[in-house]
């Protein structure tokens, strides 16, 4: 008769032990559903959390657009003596005279197109070195800057149109800019044709607005509107310059219109402006009338406090 192999008692054992995949059991459908349900809970928390931290930076990376402007003002000044001006009319383009850019009182353009050589566009100022100086003026008109965007409102933009106004009709491209010199009312730090010096600003640099953010249209933009389509450049217009006794307001979305002159921003709450001091401050759109309007003017005499 065969012997039957003997097998020891551990050998039994591990026979008869559970396989550990023998206890896995899957996730049942409503488990599953519960487990999305809570991370879609903890995105929905966290996603206004992301947004406020990028708004974060793109109100940092504004306000540094703003100080870049300050020092540039402030450049312009020491080495001219005098503020830039508001430049002439919105159909006097960038004034070039045998190549060069003028200065001063007989510069047609904007501020901002002032400020360039000290803002490290000195190309751009130039015109490109075209050949000759329409050439010049149309580099200049059409040559956006990231600094002159804030970038809770777009990138740098341009509009592409014709005018029969604006050198004759031509079909010119404009860059855009998203600040606007104070003031349309007259009473500002940056003047019409004969431009301001800093000794003129009696009430105090840290009390007289100079450059701020402009309110807008946002749905229309890209499009050519009132007060975004001569761009950067545009002389005494309200492209490039803003009233004080309107209260500032905040962007908005409409099928038309545009910033109705006034000073504003794509942030909660408020707008941000450089002051005659260099300084780059937050504004309320809470801010009473009257106290912007002071904010205006160079010489009211009137102090200051928090607004």
């Amino acid at each position: 008769m065969p012997t039957l192999p003997v097998r020891s008692w551990k050998q039994c054992d591990q026979r008869r032990r559970p396989s550990p995949a023998d206890g896995r059991r899957a996730f049942t459908l409503v488990e599953l559903l519960v487990v999305i349900a809570i991370i879609g809970l903890l995105v929905a928390l966290l996603l206004p959390a992301v947004q406020m931290a990028r708004e974060s930076a793109r109100r940092a990376q504004c306000q540094n657009n703003l100080k870049q402007i300050g020092l540039a003002i402030h450049g312009h000044h020491d080495q001219l003596r005098y503020l830039p001006s508001a430049g002439w009319d919105w159909f006097e383009p960038p004034t070039y005279i045998n190549g060069k850019a003028m200065t001063g009182d007989q510069q047609g353009a904007s501020w901002g197109f002032q400020i360039l050589p000290f803002m490290e566009a000195q190309n751009t100022w130039n015109g490109g070195a075209g050949p000759a100086d329409i050439d010049r003026v149309l580099v200049a008109v059409g040559t956006p800057n990231t600094v002159f965007f804030c970038p809770s409102r777009r990138e740098p933009q341009t509009v592409t149109y014709s005018d029969p106004g604006y050198l004759g009709g031509m079909t010119v491209i404009h860059a855009q800019g998203d600040y606007a010199g104070s003031n349309l009312n007259e009473t500002g730090a940056l003047r019409r044709f004969k431009p301001h010096a800093l000794a003129d600003l009696s009430d105090g640099l840290s009390n007289t607005l100079v450059v701020g953010e402009k309110r807008m249209n946002r749905a229309v933009m890209g499009q050519w509107q009132e007060d975004d389509n001569e761009g950067y450049t545009a002389g005494w217009d309200e492209d490039t310059m803003r009233r004080t006794d309107l209260a500032p307001a905040a962007d908005y979305s409409a099928a038309s219109g545009d910033g109705g002159e006034r000073f504003g921003s794509s942030h909660s709450g408020i707008f941000l402006a450089v002051f005659g001091d260099g300084s780059v401050r937050s504004v309320p759109f809470t801010i009473t009338t009257s106290i912007f309007a002071y904010l205006g003017q160079i010489n009211d005499g009137q102090a200051i406090g928090d607004f």
